[in-house]
């Protein structure tokens, strides 16, 4: 078939024990911005076992279609399984376009696709659209984030990405949306050599810092842990939750989880204080979206002041114990 041939917008709509991942929903509402140009069906391709009740959510949040495939080969997440079940569905629906979650299944799944489909990829994308040619890119940073980098597809079918979460905001559930459903049948079997024993939250994960309305996060220049104290002093009297750029993580002074980035987490905070962080691109692309991004850093010239809505140009250490002591002085 001709790459012109091949229509439609899908979405993976990966969900884990019956809840649907929140990336997709955030795809879905990328989609219509995309259908504005391309004029395509939206579609979300839902695989699981009894995931019949997730569909009218999909509908509700922007899906056109839901295709959707029970069987009990596909009741928790296998690769072989899963890459078997999605190829099949891509080879007799045609879509241009298939979009994923750069989540762990995602980041597991896509680049499977990519082989059985004999198409292209582009990994963690933070954005997507068309240029003045019509043509449908993927933007991604490159060269350690120092520029940020279009990608295309010109020639295979489907294009294929998968982009990271809090890149774009989801539509709000629409309980009138009208959308068909479609239950798809396909031959899968269960991985003999795989099997899922049990679910086991991990304890390591002591916040989930994208859920928090106000983050404190602290960057490379940050010279001590007490001075990372300090900043965690700030955010408890904020009401919020301390985070850091990628070097405090790697030095062993916070955990993982609390990191912000695109190796980290994405935040989108009411309130976002940048302590001593340099800007660079891929720490950016993890809170550029917040509400109100207060940026304290010695270097007037810092990346990250060309996101601020207020900039501190000071010695974090002088700035923030006046800071707290204000803070403190209207509680009393």
């Amino acid at each position: 078939m001709a790459k012109e041939d091949y229509k439609g917008i899908w979405v993976f709509a990966e969900q884990e024990n019956g809840v649907i991942e929140h990336t997709v929903f955030e795809l879905l509402a990328k989609a219509h911005e995309l259908q504005e140009h391309n004029k395509e069906e939206i579609v979300a391709v839902l695989l699981g076992n009894n995931v019949d009740a997730l569909a009218p959510e999909l509908i509700a949040r922007g899906a056109d279609k839901v295709i959707m495939v029970n069987d009990p080969a596909l009741a928790s997440y296998s690769a072989r399984p899963y890459q078997a079940a999605l190829t099949q569905l891509v080879e007799k629906y045609k879509p241009s376009i298939l979009l994923y979650g750069a989540t762990p299944l995602g980041r597991d799944l896509a680049p499977r696709l990519m082989i059985t489909l004999d198409t292209g990829l582009t990994a963690d994308a933070i954005d997507l659209g068309y240029d003045k040619d019509g043509v449908f890119y993927q933007t991604t940073p490159a060269y350690g984030g120092k520029i940020l980098a279009h990608i295309v597809i010109l020639e295979k079918r489907p294009q294929m990405a998968t982009v990271h979460p809090k890149m774009f905001t989801p539509f709000d559930p629409n309980p009138d949306a009208k959308g068909e459903i479609v239950k798809e049948t396909v031959k899968v079997e269960a991985d003999s050599d795989y099997e899922v024993i049990e679910f086991v939250p991990d304890e390591n994960v002591d916040v989930n810092i994208a859920d928090s309305d106000v983050v404190v996060a602290g960057g490379r220049g940050i010279k001590s842990t007490d001075d990372l104290k300090m900043l965690e002093e700030l955010a408890t009297l904020l009401d919020g939750q301390i985070a850091s750029s990628r070097p405090l993580v790697d030095n062993g002074w916070l955990p993982h989880s609390r990191q912000i980035g695109q190796s980290g987490a994405t935040v989108t905070p009411r309130l976002m204080f940048n302590v001593a962080v340099s800007g660079s691109v891929q720490y950016v692309l993890g809170m550029q979206k917040a509400g109100c991004i207060v940026v304290v850093n010695q270097s007037k010239d810092a990346p990250i002041y060309d996101y601020a809505h207020y900039g501190i140009v000071a010695d974090y250490r002088k700035f923030i114990p006046a800071l707290i002591e204000e803070l403190k002085n209207r509680e009393a």
